[in-house]
Formats: C-alpha cells, sequence, structure tokens
C-alpha cells in the first residue's frame, strides 16, 4: 500500500513537471467535459439531497458526507443547459475548490462519468471569442481527444456562486 501510494505521487510529480495533467471527464447533454482530477474528492451516486429554500434553482441543495455538509450543484442549470430527471446513471463528482485561501468541498450533478485522460498544457486551445460577452466563462479551455472535443471546466468561476 505505501509502495502504491509513493508511485502514484512519484507519477503525478512527473506529470506535473512534464506540464501534463489528468482530467476526469464526465457527460452533460451528450458533451464531454472535464476537470481537474486532483480536484477530484470522489465520485457517488445520486441520493437524495435536502432542497434549501431560496437558493439559486441550480443548487439543487445539500447532503450529509460523513458529517460535512455539501453543496450539490446541477453543471446542466449552471451552464444554461435543459434539465434533465436524475436517474441511476447520475453521479456527483465530489470536488475541493479553493477560493484565495478558503477551500469549498461541493458536488456538482453531471449526467455520467466518462474517462481520465493525460493532457499536455500545450494541448488545451483557449476558447474563441463569440462576442463581446463571454458566455464560455465556465471553460477554461479546449481539447481534442481523438474524434472528440472535451470542454476542460474551470471549477473556481463555475463554483464562484
Amino acid at each position: 500500500m505505501i509502495s502504491e501510494q509513493s508511485e502514484l505521487n512519484t507519477n503525478i510529480n512527473l506529470q506535473q513537471e512534464q506540464g501534463v495533467t489528468q482530467f476526469l471527464t464526465f457527460i452533460m447533454a451528450e458533451e464531454e467535459y472535464g476537470v481537474d482530477i486532483l480536484t477530484v474528492q470522489e465520485i457517488r451516486s445520486w441520493e437524495e439531497i435536502t432542497v434549501l429554500p431560496n437558493a439559486p434553482d441550480f443548487v439543487k441543495g445539500v447532503i450529509n458526507l460523513r458529517g460535512t455538509i455539501v453543496p450539490i450543484i446541477d453543471l446542466r442549470l449552471r451552464f444554461g443547459l435543459p434539465s434533465t430527471e436524475y436517474g441511476p446513471l447520475t453521479v456527483v463528482i465530489v470536488v475541493k475548490v479553493t477560493f484565495e485561501n478558503d477551500a469549498k468541498i461541493i458536488g456538482i450533478a453531471v449526467d455520467a462519468v466518462s474517462d481520465v485522460y493525460s493532457i499536455a498544457e500545450q494541448d488545451a486551445k483557449p476558447v474563441p471569442s463569440l462576442s463581446d460577452s463571454n458566455n464560455c466563462e465556465y471553460v477554461a479551455g479546449l481539447v481534442n481527444v481523438g474524434e472528440k472535443m472535451v470542454a476542460l471546466i474551470d471549477l473556481q468561476k463555475t463554483m464562484d456562486i
């Protein structure tokens, strides 16, 4: 176990030195998105949540995660996508997002988890500007993976409520 953890830490450090980051990808509205895997704390199946009154529509509620109250954000609604019913494939990706010196644990509800990709920094392309307003403010970059394009999410901007 200790040697496995040491090997994992060595691989992560080597990837960071080489400018490669691993991204956990997930599906929403038949599109693929990715978040830095180092922000991911765990992946959970959908469960009943406690609804918070007067919360923004994309804040679905909270769950109790081993004594920690975790807000659940519906990324479909946060991104202006049509809502969908939560089902057996719906998952919550629990992430740790740092704002200045404050770290927050937040759950993001997505349609399904897809894959893990190692992406070199130079392979990520900027989001093209479509107008004077940046309607893609939550996307940090785009990357081609095989025949598909993955949008890399800026969690700090996305979770800045």
